[in-house]
């Protein structure tokens, strides 16, 4: 798992972020969860990179937890148990892409 917090106190848009994960070759989608919404524990064969564009998110990933807030970035390795919530009063709003080894 790495973490990519955002440091700069202007954040990029929406469009940004996608030209980011882009310039990586990848093929982000977006994903909105409404306050309160839940991804139960799953895995897949595939590595998972997401970026939040609004509102926050809060992982469990093999039992490590962290918040994600507008901005930061997660690289999920392949295989790995995880869970995700959307944290707080706000939906949040990511991008997210398969990335394949």
């Amino acid at each position: 798992m790495l973490i990519s917090r955002w440091q700069a106190p202007i954040l990029p848009t929406r469009q940004q972020m996608a030209l980011m994960l882009e310039s990586e070759g990848l093929e982000p989608q977006e994903e909105l969860y409404p306050p309160g919404a839940q991804v139960s524990d799953h895995r897949h064969p595939f590595d998972e990179v997401r970026i939040v564009v609004s509102g926050q998110l809060r992982l469990d990933i093999a039992g490590n937890r962290l918040l994600l807030r507008a901005g930061d970035r997660i690289l999920i390795p392949a295989n790995t148990r995880h869970s995700k919530q959307a944290d707080g009063d706000e939906a949040c709003v990511c991008l997210y892409a398969m990335k394949a080894d």
